[in-house]
This record gives C-alpha cells, sequence and structure tokens, in this order.
C-alpha cells in the first residue's frame, strides 16, 4: 500500500515568565493558537517564577497541534512568495491571556486580558517540496518577550526593539506524519467497498457487511468462518451484549470486513444496546452503548478495542454532540483497559473522531506501540450518510490487515452517530428492521 504524505505543525512546552505575576484568580494564563486558516486551538500557559531559566519540568507538552495534507503541501509548494496575501497563510500567532477558560459543550469560553503576541512566519517550502518527507525541522526553541507590541520572528532572531515584563517560552517545529487514507464507497450500512486513497487514485482494499442480528443474522462471529475464543466470549458477556432492555433501544448492529478474498479480517459488534433514559428519548452519558472491535488471531475473533457512544446536550444555540470514549483492550480479561480517545462530535455538522496520544504520558506497555498520530475518522452530521474517510498513521500498518481493525473502528463511529439519534426521529433507510429484511 502507498503511503500519503502528511505534515505536523507542533506548538509546545509553553510557560510565561512575567516580573509581576498575575492575580491568583486570574492564573493559570492561556493562549490561543492559529495556523493559516486551521481552527484556532486554546492551551492553558503556566506561570514560572521571573529568575527562573530553566524550563526543562515543563518537557514534550503539546499545546496545539495543526495537520498538513498533501492538498496543503501541494498549495504551498506552487505558493510564490511575491504573493504577501497568500504568504501570510503560513504566520502562526500565538496570543497569550491573562485569566482561565473552560469548556462548554463543544466549544471553549474565556475571559481575560490579551497580555501580549507572538508571531512567527513558518518557511515550509523545503518541506512541501520534498512531499513531506524531509525530517523534523525546528523553527523556535526559546524565550521571545511579548508585551503591548506584536513580537515577531522572522528569518532573524527575535525583535529587541522594545522591551516588556513578560516573557514566553515555546517550541515549533515540523514533522513528517505519513498515513494511509481509506474512504468507505457508501454508507456503512450499505455494505460499501472501502478503499485506499493516494491522490486521485481510490483502489478497492476490503469490503463490508453490515448486518442486524436480531432481523437477519443472529450468529455473526459463527458465519464470518472464525469461531468465537473462551476470551472473546468473556468481554461480550463483560460488556453485556446478552442484556436485554424493554422500552426504547436500538441493538444487535455489526460490520464485517473482509479483505478481496473474502477472509473477515475486523469485526465491530454492537455488544451494549443503545437505550433511551427512562423519561426520555436519548441515550445519556450515565448509560452509553458500546461496541466491541475484534481482529482474527489464530482462528479466533480476539477483542482489541471498546468503544462506548452517547448524545450530550450543545451549549446555548448550539446543537447536540455525540459523545465518545474509545479504550484499547488487554490480551486477557484480567488487565486494565486503556483509554486513548474521548471528546465529542457535533450531530449536525459532523467533525472528526482523532486518536492523537503526541506529548501524552501513557503505560510503559503501550508506549512503543501507541504513540503521537494514531487515527482519525472523517463523520458526517447525522441523517447525512456521509461516507467515512479515514486516516491511519503508517507506524501502525504492516499489511493491509492491521488497517481492518481500524476501518471497523470507523464504521463503528459512523453509525454511532445514528444509534444515538433521538428516539423520537426515524433512522435513515437502510438501519431500521424492515429495510435490513428486505
Amino acid at each position: 500500500m502507498d503511503r500519503c504524505p502528511f505534515v505536523r505543525i507542533i506548538v509546545g512546552n509553553l510557560a510565561l515568565k512575567v516580573l509581576v505575576p498575575p492575580a491568583p484568580s486570574a492564573s493559570p494564563c492561556f493562549a490561543k493558537i492559529r495556523f493559516g486558516k486551521f481552527p484556532q486551538q486554546t492551551a492553558n500557559v503556566p506561570i514560572i517564577a521571573s529568575d527562573g531559566n530553566s524550563i526543562l519540568d515543563n518537557t514534550d507538552s503539546v499545546a496545539g497541534l495543526f495537520h498538513l495534507s498533501k492538498a496543503d503541501l501541494d498549495r504551498i509548494a506552487r505558493k510564490s512568495s511575491l504573493f504577501a496575501s497568500s504568504a501570510s497563510r503560513d504566520k502562526l500567532n500565538v496570543s497569550v491571556y491573562t485569566g482561565s477558560q473552560s469548556q462548554g459543550g463543544s466549544f471553549w469560553l474565556s475571559s481575560g486580558k490579551l497580555l501580549g503576541k507572538f508571531t512567527m512566519r513558518l518557511d515550509l517550502k523545503g518541506i512541501a517540496k520534498d512531499g513531506g518527507t524531509r525530517e523534523a525541522m525546528e523553527f523556535h526553541s526559546g524565550w521571545v518577550s511579548i508585551g503591548k507590541k506584536t513580537a515577531k520572528i522572522g528569518k532573524g532572531s527575535p525583535s529587541s526593539s522594545w522591551s516588556s515584563e513578560a516573557q514566553l517560552y515555546l517550541t515549533v517545529k515540523a514533522e513528517p506524519d505519513p498515513r494511509f487514507v481509506f474512504e468507505f464507497d457508501g454508507v456503512p450500512e450499505c455494505s460499501p467497498q472501502v478503499l485506499q486513497v493516494k491522490g486521485k487514485m481510490r483502489q478497492p482494499v476490503f469490503t463490508c457487511k453490515f448486518s442486524c442480528r436480531n432481523a437477519v443474522d443472529r450468529d455473526i462471529c459463527s458465519r464470518a468462518a472464525v469461531s468465537e475464543s473462551r476470551s472473546s466470549r468473556k468481554w461480550l458477556s463483560s460488556f453485556g451484549s446478552e442484556r436485554e432492555q424493554p422500552g426504547k433501544e436500538r441493538k444487535g448492529w455489526s460490520v464485517t470486513i473482509h479483505d478481496l478474498s473474502g477472509s473477515p479480517v475486523a469485526l465491530a459488534s454492537m455488544v451494549t444496546p443503545f437505550v433511551a433514559t427512562p423519561g426520555t428519548d436519548r441515550v445519556n452519558r450515565s448509560n452509553p452503548g458500546a461496541w466491541l472491535v475484534l481482529r482474527p488471531v489464530d482462528g479466533t475473533w480476539t477483542p482489541w478495542g471498546r468503544l462506548e457512544a452517547w448524545r450530550e446536550r450543545g451549549g446555548a444555540g448550539a446543537g447536540d454532540n455525540l459523545g465518545y470514549r474509545f479504550a484499547l483492550l488487554p490480551d486477557d480479561t484480567v488487565g486494565t483497559s486503556i483509554n486513548l480517545s474521548e471528546s465529542t462530535i457535533s450531530t449536525v455538522k459532523g467533525g472528526q473522531f482523532v486518536i492523537d496520544l503526541t506529548g501524552a504520558t501513557g503505560p510503559s506497555r503501550h508506549s512503543s506501540s501507541h504513540r503521537g498520530f494514531v487515527m482519525s475518522v472523517t463523520v458526517a452530521g447525522e441523517g447525512r450518510g456521509g461516507r467515512p474517510t479515514v486516516e491511519v498513521a503508517a507506524q501502525h500498518i504492516g499489511y493491509s490487515e492491521d488497517a481492518a481493525v481500524f476501518v471497523a473502528l470507523a464504521a463503528a463511529v459512523d453509525l454511532s452517530m445514528d444509534a444515538c439519534r433521538l428516539f423520537s426521529q426515524r433512522l435513515r433507510k437502510g438501519l431500521s428492521a424492515p429495510d435490513l429484511l428486505r
């Protein structure tokens, strides 16, 4: 399989040094980070003593991440430096505020006073011209003064035409991040092909089969030509696969991923029904539905990961969100699961499910195999029937079969948008039992 070039811009190790620290109620400070036309990102900024010169205690903290695709790299490679308006798209801006921030729904609430700004232009042309394969580049590492005027860094050293009582420490670097890209050739419930994408090339690599056990397929695992191991049966039982709930519920959905020879290579099965909380028509966080993602190992289905999903109310004037939590499962039923991702996706606009462990610290048993960017899935809003696009870090793919569990997880994420749909609303065509029996 061919990898697609991606580059990540990483802003990290933020710290602030001031002569007169802000009031305790205004601490910690926070920063708004912008790069080109990418969505703004926000991060807390710790304050250190004014006489402190070492930042070693703040190692590997990531404040902002920006992912540049092949299309972004091509744009940069074509861009002429003569056009200032175009060149400004590659500027990094970090604005530091005194005060605090909090998250409400899918957006950030912040209040504070602007302390100063840091701006620098990132020269990415060299990275773009070699297709994103160049080794990591460091653009900045160290202190810079910020204050009433914007601190600018260009081709020379930091501007020193004025002084400030505040200094900001940060690192800015770019590193290659090749990925494999897959696209469903239709909505998951219509059992589409899964294509590998590179530029304009689209090549089939998998097929997927959607089933509802209660409607047409009561034993998906036995029909998939591999047996259920004792371990997988324990996982299925512990996650409530046999639980029957009265009232409103959606259950029994599964997606089996096959390679082009027809052999099953991954399975996502709804093991805990999506049930409406009594007195409501929604799946709440207190009682989420769950999927189990399995892969065949030595002829048996072996649990790989667990996805929980629920519906959250959005803020004032905002739509609801799909809440999710994904955990990597141990090789047996005794070990502890490892939470890799937890966030929300707008049910109106859709968004991305992301597993990105850049700068994260976790159990040593998984640190070597799960680090940096792992995967992302683009999900459409509910009722829109989008075709999920899956990106998987190249370091996690040795053979095409390795990608199958990520594709199965992507299908589960997409179908969770429908499973968490309000029970007062109809599911889209293909997901209700009458549709499956046709």
